[in-house]
């Protein structure tokens, strides 16, 4: 049930936060980071309204191409999430956000490493070309001598740099 029951915990997670009166749940935010940011491209297509902007850290928009280009220590890691292909290719089109990506609607901000091989930029760059096709308002950092996940001080600044800059613009005073 992976892309269905992590995004169904953090509508949960906003629905309980809002009951408690400790968030607007017009006003909130999804961030998340390689599968982390896979919820958030997902969150964004299932469900459009949730989320008022999405923080996607190097994450999975296409499910074929991360079970062809992995690299070798997970190439079969998707057969247990997803299923096997060929046998479950309608279930990896259904749950990759690429083949939804006119759903997103929301502000999203996009950070990829250049040198991913894990989540190549390929993935994150047709994302962000949807984005701009539509008139989405979106940022897209590529971080040159990085791979998966954030090493250098200073990216790791420009990003956060990055993120506060954007959720102030199109959450806090939007």
């Amino acid at each position: 049930q992976w892309g269905i029951v992590d995004v169904e915990d953090c509508l949960t997670g906003i629905a309980h936060l809002a009951s408690q009166g400790l968030a607007d749940p017009h006003r909130c935010a999804i961030r998340g980071g390689s599968a982390g940011g896979y919820t958030v491209l997902r969150a964004l297509t299932m469900h459009p309204d949730a989320f008022r902007v999405g923080v996607c850290l190097y994450g999975i928009s296409d499910l074929f191409a991360l079970a062809d280009e992995t690299h070798k220590f997970e190439a079969h890691y998707l057969d247990s999430l997803i299923g096997p292909l060929p046998d479950m290719a309608e279930r990896y089109r259904e749950r990759s956000p690429l083949f939804a990506a006119e759903r997103i609607t929301s502000p999203l901000i996009v950070f990829q490493g250049e040198e991913d091989k894990v989540v190549p930029p390929a993935q994150s760059e047709k994302i962000v070309a949807s984005l701009a096709r539509r008139g989405v308002a979106h940022e897209y950092h590529l971080f040159p001598g990085e791979g998966h996940g954030f090493r250098k001080r200073e990216n790791l600044l420009a990003c956060w740099q990055a993120t506060e800059r954007f959720l102030r613009t199109h959450l806090v005073f939007a």
